[in-house]
């Protein structure tokens, strides 16, 4: 029993653990028919920008969107500017996000429908990075609602 709990810790904590450290929720804004995505980062913990380059090391943020016949993508997903620092890790400068950040996805429909998605990031501290976790969300999108 004690190696069943102590396999059952080592693989299941980090998964937790690394989704702990970022609070997703979605909305839509109506007056600028954009979906936004949020991120809420815990403190001493970095996400990182969907624009890193791949060869460098960490995993970008990257959100995909199930196809949708009600629903057009305006544009790709838009993101404020980025905190940019030299990571003595992974030895390049680097574009990420603290405490908060909201991604912006612009939409065009005509009726009422649902946007299903995920969301792939990786999290980071001064001392560790953790895996890259995958996040579903699903949002309802009313145009006519004032």
């Amino acid at each position: 029993m004690k190696l069943f709990l102590a396999v059952f810790l080592l693989f299941c904590l980090p998964a937790v653990f690394g989704q702990s450290k970022v609070a997703w929720s979605t909305t839509y804004n109506q007056e600028t028919k954009a979906i936004e995505i949020n991120a809420e980062i815990s403190a001493g913990w970095h996400l990182y920008s969907q624009h890193v380059a791949n060869d460098v090391g960490p995993v970008p943020t990257l959100f995909t969107f199930e196809e949708n016949k009600d629903l057009k993508f305006v544009g790709k997903v838009n993101e404020p500017a980025p905190i940019q620092k030299y990571d003595e890790t992974f030895e390049a400068m680097l574009d990420f996000f603290e405490e908060k950040v909201t991604f912006q996805q612009r939409v065009s429909t005509k009726k009422k429908t649902t946007v299903n998605g995920t969301v792939t990031f990786m999290v980071c501290n001064d001392t560790m990075c953790l895996p890259p976790t995958d996040v579903k969300f699903s949002i309802e999108i009313n145009p006519n609602n004032d």
